[in-house]
């Protein structure tokens, strides 16, 4: 299978038309479509690290989930971070893709992964594309009850949280930062919402709201879909390799 017959068919596995408006995935660095797909490096991120790694196990192609070239590029020089890792990519001959919003959004994709992990139930698509799950847990439960399950299902560091003062059944959760879906998430009638980030004022007025928001960061509420795209990768026969690689510390 080459590069563009491998991104073709994870197309068709995470259709284009469920990305949002304003992003930037697919292929962003390609620099032979007819090259064989042997071995795939699965990350969250295309770091340095990530491309440093790729280029070691003799990868073909970098499979992500956030786009490598996120908020534009103005060159491709050598001394730019960007620029540099394009340019070593292309020397590799090593594509890079991503499935951003569209992987958030498809069944079985971030929103999803991240519903069954904490044990949601009956989840359901709310939000822009049905970017967003709401599901109910199995017994209703405090906030700082919540926040211990959402930490210990996740493997995070700790979970940042807003408590609105009433027990939790109904539970909206997606990856990342979702500041911008609060609103749906109330409407769609959750106790609480969980997500990676959500910005200060989010937290300070949620409880005015009615909703508790939790926040367990923006890696450990979206890596754990790199499962699934090591799954599409074996099914198609090339060797897939997962990395773990997160910048992000805690104290």
């Amino acid at each position: 299978m080459t590069v563009s017959e491998f991104y073709s068919y994870l197309c068709e596995k995470i259709p284009p038309e469920l990305t949002l408006r304003g992003d930037c995935d697919g292929i962003s660095c390609c620099p032979s479509p007819e090259r064989n797909v042997a071995r795939v490096l699965i990350a969250l991120d295309v770091t340095s690290d990530v491309v440093d790694e790729a280029i070691e196990e003799g990868c073909d192609v970098i499979l992500a989930h956030h786009p490598m070239l996120y908020g534009g590029i103005s060159d491709v020089c050598a001394g730019n971070f960007r620029g540099d890792k394009l340019i070593r990519l292309i020397q590799a001959g090593i594509a890079v893709m991503s499935f951003h919003t569209r992987l958030d959004a498809v069944d079985g994709g971030v929103s999803d992964t991240l519903s069954a992990l904490i044990g949601l139930k009956n989840a359901e698509k709310f939000g822009e594309n049905g970017i967003c799950r709401i599901g109910e847990l199995e017994s209703p439960v405090f906030a700082d009850e919540f926040a211990a399950i959402v930490k210990d299902a996740l493997g995070a560091p700790f979970v940042e949280y807003s408590d609105a003062g009433r027990q939790i059944k109904r539970v909206a959760v997606s990856g990342g930062s979702a500041g911008s879906f609060v609103k749906d998430a109330v409407a769609a009638g959750a106790d609480a919402y969980l997500a990676g980030e959500f910005g200060y004022h989010n937290l300070c007025d949620s409880p005015d709201s009615g909703i508790s928001l939790f926040a367990a960061g923006h890696f450990y509420t979206e890596n754990p879909v790199c499962g699934r795209l090591f799954e599409l990768t074996a099914e198609v026969g090339a060797m897939p390799i997962i990395t773990f690689s997160n910048r992000i510390k805690s104290v």
